[in-house]
């Protein structure tokens, strides 16, 4: 990496390169050992976690599929695949959302309320184990901050005012 005044061919230091790829290597490693302990306990992967996980914190514990694909980061077609799969197992149902007809919901049964609650623990202790961990009380607040300007900034306030104030 050729370095002018500090930036690399890319433009970017070594520190914000450093940030950037910490984020995402820390991400993936993160992610892969969880995914590894929640199929391997529960027959679950993250993903199917998460929509679980989603559905129970919904009120009538249903959402629409393109929330659910905002929410765990899938495409369309891939939350659809997933919510099948969970369908199948009888964790959710799907049904056409009132109304609009256009719309899918899908809904968290008793049976994924009961698979949720079995897996809970084992997610919570496996962020504890691969994430949680690894940072000081310190880091851990420092994080919360930074995600939270992001979560902000996405919601059209950089500032991250509409939070503080929630």
């Amino acid at each position: 990496m050729s370095m002018v005044e500090g930036r690399s061919s890319t433009g970017l230091t070594a520190q914000e390169l450093g940030a950037w790829r910490g984020m995402l290597e820390a991400h993936a490693r993160v992610t892969q050992q969880l995914d590894a302990q929640m199929q391997r306990e529960h027959g679950l992967s993250v993903s199917a976690y998460e929509v679980l996980m989603f559905l129970a914190d919904a009120p009538g514990r249903r959402l629409r599929m393109s929330e659910i694909a905002r929410r765990v980061l899938l495409s369309r077609s891939g939350c659809t695949r997933l919510v099948d799969r969970l369908a199948e197992l009888g964790y959710v149902t799907r049904a056409a959302a009132n109304g609009d007809g256009r719309g899918l919901y899908a809904q968290l049964t008793e049976a994924g309320l009961r698979k949720l609650t079995a897996a809970r623990v084992t997610h919570h202790e496996g962020l504890r184990r691969f994430f949680l961990d690894q940072l000081t009380t310190t880091d851990q607040v420092v994080l919360g901050d930074i995600w939270r300007r992001f979560r902000a900034g996405e919601k059209g306030d950089p500032g991250g005012e509409a939070e503080l104030a929630a």
